[in-house]
């Protein structure tokens, strides 16, 4: 575990938790480590929420499938991020999503009692975990408003323009990389590829974007005429 220390260290959960007390913490927490190989499922749908994890290599997403077979990319997950936590503290007896090692990777898997009941011991790290915790969870409500936010457009175009200028305001620049392929991109966005990458071909005759793999250019005109710049 001590070859994961710098990982743990960037990890918002352990934020304001000193180095010598980063392992032994781990045990007073009851963490579980555990490898997956990619496309392997971590959790899956409809299973109950106990634990939550935190990558520490890899990737992993978390993508919602419907009644037809519609595949939705609900997040992805990097190193030193913690997945499953809302569910967990939330307590769903079912979750509504799968979560999918899409590299292979390693985990930690934390029983989220653990986490947010203080331990005998009274150890005095606990209660920065809990607070941080719920800043995580928190966050990731936000996230998950943005994302209703982007795919509340009524067409392709406009839920793809929705997640480009905000990917752009928060670069802070009209220049900028997005984390997603195409087929990503269109599960997240929760569209046809052929349609989304359509668009994106429109949308570079008009002169209104350019774009090469995951790297965009939105021209300062557009932008300025939507507000969001």
């Amino acid at each position: 575990m001590k070859k994961y220390l710098e990982i743990l260290r960037r990890c918002p959960l352990f934020r304001g938790v000193e180095d010598e007390n980063l392992i032994p913490m781990l045990s007073c927490l009851g963490v579980t480590n555990r490898s997956y190989r990619k496309n392997e499922v971590i959790f899956a749908e409809g299973s109950i929420a106990k634990s939550f994890g935190i990558l520490l290599s890899g990737e992993v997403q978390i993508v919602r499938v419907d009644y037809y077979g519609n595949r939705s990319l609900v997040g992805r997950v990097g190193e030193g991020e913690l997945f499953g936590e809302a569910f967990a503290c939330a307590e769903v007896e079912a979750l509504p999503v799968d979560v999918i090692a899409s590299e292979d990777c390693e985990v930690l898997l934390a029983d989220v009692c653990r986490v947010t009941q203080t331990c005998c011991n009274a150890c005095d790290f606990h209660n920065k975990i809990i607070y941080n915790l719920m800043k995580i969870v928190a966050a990731k409500n936000l996230m998950f408003h943005r994302k209703l936010e982007i795919i509340s457009g009524r067409t392709t175009r406009d839920k793809l323009m929705n997640y480009l200028l905000l990917e752009a305001k928060r670069a802070g620049s009209n220049t900028f990389e997005i984390p997603y392929d195409r087929q990503e991109l269109a599960d997240y966005l929760e569209v046809d590829r052929s349609g989304l990458s359509s668009e994106i071909s429109k949308l570079r005759r008009e002169g209104v974007l350019e774009s090469e793999k995951n790297r965009f250019v939105l021209r300062q005109t557009d932008c300025a005429l939507k507000g969001e710049l």
